[in-house]
């Protein structure tokens, strides 16, 4: 049975639904974090253990042994599961290398979608996986190399492109998956904020993969607010961000598309303001909530929230959920309490 969460009763539109999820790390197993998970969620984002660093770190070693944990925790918990295993920045450091040449990348990409595709498509747990992630810079650009292996940095691009200037590697990935998981939905999933930019190179991209015959089911945003000068626009901005946060979802349902709020979190970079800022946050999470409860009429919505409880990230600061550190209520908790009823 899947959760899905409907609006509270004063608003309650019966063709109104949103499901609602949360990560959990493979350490997070058997702690406090998986009692909060299990008391109010459903659907499950492995955050790491389906990437390719965990599992294929390097040509020849495989390790599968953190995501079948989080299969048979979802399948003893009735939960519905979204592998966030994608081709992108979660590469191993072989993949980053700077002396990796074109084929040899190709070769790395084929042997793990192929494997990972055809593992998981029998799985009834697995509902959706993403297939790419963070391709796009913010100026509308493919998000691609940089020197070295500790950048954070995209090095599939280096396969090259094709006559029309797609990158071969979002081709191909999405070629092994459409072949491989007939089971499971296919997520193209994006980072960045609301920049027309990105979308535009997104949606041209999306239906460039449906017209070379590949499946794509559903587009993916990592909603992490405050991270960077675009996700501050839902502060600064936030008329024009949620405008164009319900266009986007629009523009997904009007192409068959379900959209996936992926990575759902609040960044404080000065935790001295912090009743301050979660306050905002919970404004923040409010106007969202009411965009994607209202969009869900039309077509699948789904949130997932980055985290159960606030998570230090060194030089950045802490990354607010609807628990903080101790695992307390937040004030955004209170947006998402009449959602978070297990049933």
């Amino acid at each position: 049975m899947f959760f899905w969460a409907a609006l509270p009763a004063q608003e309650a539109n019966n063709s109104s639904e949103l499901l609602i999820g949360a990560t959990l790390n493979y350490e997070e197993l058997n702690t406090k974090k998986e009692e909060l998970f299990l008391k109010h969620f459903k659907y499950l984002t492995p955050a790491n253990a389906a990437k390719q660093t965990k599992i294929h770190p390097q040509p020849g070693v495989w390790d599968w042994s953190k995501i079948e944990a989080f299969i048979a925790f979802a399948k003893k918990n009735d939960l519905v599961v979204r592998l966030h295993g994608p081709i992108s920045p979660q590469a191993s450091k072989w993949a980053k290398a700077d002396n990796r040449t074109p084929e040899e990348l190709a070769q790395n990409l084929e042997e793990f979608m192929t494997a990972f595709t055809m593992k998981f498509n029998q799985e009834p747990v697995v509902k959706w996986m993403d297939v790419v992630n963070e391709t796009v810079e913010g100026d509308g650009s493919w998000f691609g190399p940089k020197p070295g292996t500790d950048e954070w940095e995209n090095p599939w691009l280096a396969m090259g492109k094709d006559e029309n200037g797609f990158p071969l590697y979002i081709l191909k990935a999405f070629e092994i998956a459409t072949n491989h998981v007939p089971n499971i939905k296919l997520v193209y999933n994006q980072h960045k904020g609301m920049e027309p930019e990105v979308w535009d190179k997104v949606k041209e991209n999306v239906l460039y993969i449906r017209e070379k015959g590949y499946r794509v089911d559903g587009i993916g945003w990592q909603a992490h607010l405050m991270m960077g000068a675009k996700r501050k626009d839902f502060v600064d901005n936030i008329d024009v961000s949620m405008k164009r946060l319900a266009e986007l979802i629009d523009w997904a349902h009007a192409n068959d598309l379900a959209f996936h709020v992926t990575e759902l979190d609040y960044l404080v970079e000065d935790t001295s303001k912090m009743k301050e800022e979660r306050k905002i946050q919970k404004m923040v999470y409010d106007r969202i909530v009411n965009v994607l409860l209202e969009k869900s009429k039309n077509g699948e919505v789904t949130l997932n929230l980055w985290d159960v409880s606030t998570r230090d990230k060194k030089g950045l600061g802490q990354f607010q959920s609807i628990y903080d550190e101790k695992h307390r209520p937040t004030p955004a908790f209170e947006v998402l309490r009449p959602l978070l009823n297990r049933k």
